[in-house]
């Protein structure tokens, strides 16, 4: 998640360009950049970090006159955060920014330095402008080049390219990635969101994925599959902060439903055909690798949990899941032939970073699953996965915790692959239960409904259980922390089968039971599970796609074909159950009590 902004009109360009990627800066820091073309010829500026030195780095450059402009605030996903990384990424005459992942990028890539085309930067992004140029100058025609283009390109993409050979025009395009258009008499903006144009354009338009087209003369012309089409305008918001927002009445809500587009994001270029794929892990990574250690704190130590029972059962390669806090003072046994993985939403987690110090010190091969590329343990690791979540913002992790889980079972897949431990067939078989998985996390209207309706019964009593089995017991346990966190009510999370060996004494019409009775696994061991509580009267909401006539609230889920698939349709539920709640009883779900976004320490 990157931020985008453009201008094409003859306002002072670098201010508009600083001030709008301003706006965007919570969507990501790890460098930016900006490019005007004034009188046909091209100026770019480029700095790694925070806004603040791209700033230093202009304060003596100035625009003025009519001319084109782009901008970009980088979150990064391909490539470490350097100043030839950074947007914009130039050709011959060109540049381009761009939000999301081209997901074919290796290939045309190969296609083009094949041609003789010279690459400066590891990112996908740089595909985009070689591509263009090829066109043009195949064509001498740069709206047909800039459309040849983006027909070649796949997965998601929000992009921008001015260039000297049409100096008086910005190309743009948007598939899967936010962008919208603002108008202001003849002045033309764009953004990835509409804090970045807020005093500045009246109205805007919400460009719809497959639309592609070019901005010139102070007119707009629009493109899609069909053709040129028309297009209506809305009135811009005016509350910068609700406008973040993007109408969602908490940064949690917000990004509990971005969760089906980051989680789409995490897979791309990743998830293929047949196999799965990391350029960040070179081969021969996981030679001489017979077991696995994992070591995470909170929501983050929950995931890895989920992650153990697939590494055993799928990869058959033994797996150890650590409490970072822990693990540290235990004095661990640590070997030369275990991988050690750490997990961590912000990177900096004090008591991870310890221990992954420890594990570098007993010579131990090291592999970070994080959010945040350049972040203290991403250096300290051996290499990292990035999760791709983009900034997040509630304190209570959603979004997060569902790419983690996620790049967590392509390794998982990477593994068994390379091990030979997983056959063909099985493999595919996860592979399309994956490709399932950003469907299962969209939130309806009818299921926030319901989850809101029902939410009302849970704001008193003694507290909850959230109770599961095999991997719906470490989301239980992330369930009942959710609720901890933004309601400040006693939940705890437990396997549907320990109730019976002692928690099961609390068990009265104000003890709360949250059962996660997935169909794909242990259905009826849970069933039954869940009777003996209610047979000691416990109030009891099943959350499962059949139905479960001992329920007091039944939640209904769609899939039912594969245990991770219906693993994260429950996960969305258990956060909007929490959030409601919480809501209900007049708490700042973004920002609980007591906690904090990052915990830098021990």
């Amino acid at each position: 998640m990157c931020g985008i902004v453009g201008y094409i009109g003859p306002k002072e360009k670098k201010e508009i360009l600083l001030d709008g990627l301003q706006e965007l800066e919570y969507r990501g820091y790890d460098s930016a950049g900006i490019a005007i073309v004034e009188e046909g010829a091209l100026h770019h500026f480029k700095a790694v970090g925070k806004l603040e030195n791209l700033r230093r780095k202009t304060e003596n450059f100035t625009s003025s006159g009519f001319g084109t402009a782009i901008g970009h605030t980088r979150w990064a996903t391909h490539g470490k955060p350097t100043e030839l990384n950074a947007h914009p990424h130039l050709g011959k005459f060109s540049y381009v920014v761009h939000n999301g992942i081209i997901e074919n990028y290796q290939a045309l890539k190969r296609e083009l330095q094949e041609e003789g085309i010279d690459f400066l930067s590891q990112t996908d992004t740089e595909t985009i402008v070689h591509l263009f140029e090829k066109y043009y100058t195949e064509t001498q025609d740069a709206f047909e080049a800039f459309r040849k283009t983006v027909e070649k390109l796949e997965g998601a993409y929000a992009t921008l390219l001015i260039t000297e050979v049409a100096p008086d025009t910005i190309f743009f395009a948007k598939n899967g990635s936010p962008m919208l258009i603002g108008f202001d008499g003849d002045d033309i903006y764009f953004a990835s969101s509409d804090t970045a144009v807020i005093g500045k354009a009246k109205e805007v338009y919400y460009l719809e994925d497959g639309e592609y087209g070019y901005a010139k003369s102070g007119k707009v012309h629009l493109f899609d599959a069909n053709g040129e089409k028309e297009f209506t305008c809305k009135p811009l918001p005016a509350d910068k902060l609700s406008a973040q927002k993007e109408g969602y009445r908490f940064f949690m809500e917000k990004e509990i439903y971005e969760q089906s587009e980051v989680v789409g994001d995490a897979m791309l270029g990743r998830v293929q055909d047949e196999s799965i794929y990391f350029e960040e892990l070179s081969e021969g990574f996981f030679d001489g690798i017979e077991a696995i250690k994992i070591c995470a704190c909170g929501t983050s130590y929950h995931a890895a949990l989920t992650a153990s029972y697939l590494f055993e059962r799928i990869a058959k390669i033994r797996c150890e899941v650590e409490i970072a806090s822990e693990f540290r003072y235990k004095e661990p046994l640590l070997s030369s032939d275990t991988l050690f993985v750490t997990i961590s939403q912000s990177g900096e987690t004090a008591d991870t970073l310890e221990a992954l110090k420890m594990a570098k010190r007993a010579g131990l091969k090291s592999l970070t699953v994080c959010n945040v590329d350049n972040s203290s343990i991403v250096r300290e690791s051996d290499t990292a996965i990035l999760t791709r979540a983009g900034i997040e913002k509630g304190v209570a992790s959603t979004k997060a915790f569902a790419t983690q889980t996620m790049a967590l079972w392509m390794l998982v897949l990477y593994i068994g692959e390379k091990r030979g431990t997983i056959d063909k067939e099985t493999l595919c078989r996860e592979i399309d239960a994956m490709r399932h998985v950003p469907k299962a996390l969209k939130v309806t209207d009818t299921l926030h409904a319901r989850i809101h309706r029902l939410s009302k019964r849970y704001l008193h009593g003694h507290g909850f259980f959230f109770i599961g089995r095999d991997i719906f017991y470490p989301l239980a346990l992330e369930g009942a922390l959710k609720l901890k966190e933004i309601s400040y009510l006693h939940a705890e999370g437990y396997p549907a089968g320990e109730m019976k060996h002692g928690p099961i004494a609390l068990a009265d019409s104000e003890l709360f039971t949250i059962a996660l009775m997935p169909k794909t696994m242990h259905y009826e061991k849970i069933k039954s599970n869940v009777e003996e509580l209610s047979a000691r009267d416990a109030t009891i909401c099943a959350i499962s796609p059949l139905p479960f006539e001992l329920a007091d609230d039944f939640i209904p889920t769609t899939f039912d074909t594969h245990p991770m698939v219906e693993f994260f349709e429950m996960m969305v539920i258990t956060q909007l159950l929490a959030m409601e709640i919480a809501i209900r009883l007049g708490n700042d779900v973004d920002m609980p009590r007591n906690l904090a976004k990052s915990v830098t320490v021990e």
